[in-house]
C-alpha cells in the first residue's frame, strides 16, 4: 500500500493514502439515497429510447437469452430476465426486510403509534387504490392485476424530495419511507401468494429445513457471512423449485438477521485498551501475543456493529446502483403508443396510483389519528402530507415487477404505459404543492438530513 510518509494524521483517525480522496468521495456518493433515484431514472429512460427505436427486436430479445447449468439430472435454466427479477431482486427484498427491522428495532419507527401512522396510511395507500382498480376492471381481462397499483417506489420518491431542498416538512422523509417500506412488504406477500404457481410442497419443506439450519448456526455462533450467503442460495432453490415466488426468501432472511452486535460496547474498550497497552514500534507481525491481540481488535471492532447494519452497508451500494438499474433495463422497456395508454388496464392503472394512492394515504392517516391509534410525526403537517401522499403514486420499481407477475404481451405493455405514466403524473403533482411550502431556516435541516 502506497502511503505519503509525510502525512500526519489526526490522533484517533486512520491514516490517509493516495487513493482515499477518491474513494472517499465514492463513498459520499453512495450514501445518497436519492441518487440511486437518478440512477435509476436514467436506465428506465435508456430502455424506453432502445424499446422505441430500431433497436428494439434486439434489445428486447436480450433480455430473453437462456441462462443456466446442468449437473447430471439437476438442470437450471432461466432467461436474463428471469434472473434479474426472481434471483437479483431477493437482494432488494433483503435490503427492505434489513430496513424494516432496523428501523423498528433501532431507528425511527420504535414508537409503536409512530409505527401505526406509517401502518395504516400505507393500508389506505394499498387498498383504496386496489379497490379502484377492481372496480374499473371487474370481469374484464385485467382484473388479475389488482396487485399492481399496491406498491410505491422508495428511490424515486426520496429522490423527488431531495430535489426540494429545505422545503421538504419535518417528519416527511421518514414518513413516506418507512410506509413505502410497509409497501413493499405488503407487494413481496402479494405475489408469494397471489401470483405464484402450483406448490410442490416437498421442495418447499427442504426451504423450511434451511431457514431452521440457518437459525441453528446463528445459535451456534457461526459468524462466516459467505456460510449464511451459500445457504441462502440453496434455500432460494428449493423455495424457487417450490412454486413460490423465490423473492420472499429475502424477506424472511432479512427479518431473521441479528440486530444486536456480538461484541459488546464495555468488551470492545477492554480490548482496544489491550492493544493500546503495548509500546510504539514494529513488532506487529509475525506469530506474537501483540500480533494476536491486534486481530482480536479488529474482529471486535467489526463485531461490535449488529449484523443488520453491516449487511445493509455492505449490500446497499450494490441494489441500489447495481440491482435496480439492471431491472429498469429488463423491464421499463415499452413501446409507447396512444392505444396502449387509453388501454382500459393503463387506465385503470393510472387512476389507482394518481386517485387511489393520495385520497387513501391522507384518508386512512387522518382516520388513524382522529381514531387515537395513531400519531402524526412532530413537524408533519396535513398539507405535507398530502403533497407527499402524491407522490406515493410512484410505483415503478415494484408496480413493474408485479405487473410482470401478472400480464403477458399488449396487457403487460399497457400496464406498464399505466405505471410510467402514473409515475411522471404523480412526482409532478406532488413536488408541484411541496413546492409552495416557504424554505425553512437551513440551521434546522443538519439534524433533519
Amino acid at each position: 500500500m502506497i502511503t505519503d510518509q509525510n502525512s500526519k494524521p489526526q490522533q484517533g483517525e486512520l491514516p490517509t493514502t493516495h487513493i482515499d480522496a477518491l474513494t472517499n468521495s465514492f463513498s459520499q456518493f453512495l450514501r445518497i439515497e436519492a441518487t440511486s433515484g437518478a440512477v435509476l431514472l436514467l436506465a428506465t429512460v435508456v430502455a424506453l429510447t432502445l424499446s422505441n427505436s430500431p433497436w428494439s427486436d434486439g434489445f428486447r430479445s436480450l433480455w430473453e437469452t437462456p441462462i443456466g447449468i446442468q449437473i447430471g439430472a439437476f438442470q437450471f435454466l432461466r432467461s436474463l430476465r428471469d434472473l434479474i427479477n426472481d434471483g437479483l431482486m431477493t437482494l432488494f427484498f433483503f435490503i427492505v426486510a434489513l430496513e424494516i427491522k432496523r428501523e423498528v428495532v433501532l431507528g425511527e419507527l420504535r414508537n409503536p403509534r409512530m409505527v401505526a401512522f406509517s401502518v395504516v396510511a400505507a393500508a389506505g395507500g394499498m387498498l383504496v387504490p386496489m379497490g379502484l382498480y377492481l372496480a374499473l376492471q371487474h370481469g374484464q381481462p385485467g382484473q388479475h392485476g389488482w396487485g399492481v397499483v399496491m406498491p410505491t417506489d422508495t428511490a424515486f420518491v426520496i429522490g423527488c424530495l431531495a430535489l426540494l431542498g429545505s422545503r421538504v416538512p419535518p417528519g416527511l422523509r421518514v414518513f413516506l419511507l418507512s410506509l413505502a417500506v410497509v409497501d413493499d412488504l405488503a407487494a413481496i406477500l402479494v405475489v408469494a401468494v397471489g401470483y405464484s404457481r402450483s406448490i410442490d410442497w416437498t421442495a418447499l419443506a427442504l426451504g423450511a429445513v434451511g431457514l431452521v439450519i440457518i437459525r441453528g448456526m446463528a445459535l451456534l455462533g457461526v459468524r462466516n457471512i459467505r456460510v449464511y450467503f451459500l445457504a441462502g442460495a440453496i434455500i432460494w432453490l428449493a423455495v424457487n423449485a417450490s412454486g413460490i415466488h423465490a423473492t420472499i426468501v429475502g424477506v424472511i432472511l432479512g427479518l431473521m438477521t441479528p440486530t444486536a452486535g456480538w461484541v459488546s460496547d464495555q468488551r470492545l474498550g477492554e480490548i482496544l485498551r489491550k492493544v493500546l497497552s503495548y509500546p510504539p514500534g514494529d513488532h506487529w507481525s509475525g506469530d506474537t501475543e501483540d500480533n494476536r491481540a491486534l486481530q482480536v481488535a479488529g474482529i471486535a471492532v467489526r463485531e461490535t456493529l449488529s449484523p443488520v447494519e453491516r449487511l445493509e452497508a455492505m449490500l446497499h451500494p450494490w441494489v441500489a446502483f447495481g440491482v435496480m438499474p439492471l431491472f429498469a433495463l429488463a423491464n421499463a422497456g415499452v413501446s409507447i403508443t396512444i392505444k396502449g395508454l387509453i388501454n382500459p388496464v393503463s387506465l385503470a392503472v393510472m387512476a389507482g396510483f394518481v386517485l387511489g394512492k393520495p385520497i387513501g394515504v391522507t384518508a386512512f392517516a387522518w382516520l388513524g389519528v382522529r381514531t387515537g391509534v395513531a400519531i402524526r410525526p412532530a413537524g408533519l403537517t396535513w398539507g405535507g402530507l398530502v403533497g407527499g401522499a402524491l407522490l406515493t403514486g410512484i410505483g415503478f420499481t415494484m408496480a413493474l415487477f408485479i405487473a410482470g407477475q401478472a400480464f403477458q404481451d399488449a396487457t403487460l405493455n399497457a400496464a406498464k404505459l399505466g405505471i410510467l405514466a402514473a409515475s411522471v403524473v404523480s412526482s409532478v403533482a406532488g413536488l408541484t404543492l411541496l413546492c409552495m411550502f416557504p424554505k425553512r431556516d437551513q440551521t434546522l435541516d443538519a439534524d433533519f438530513h
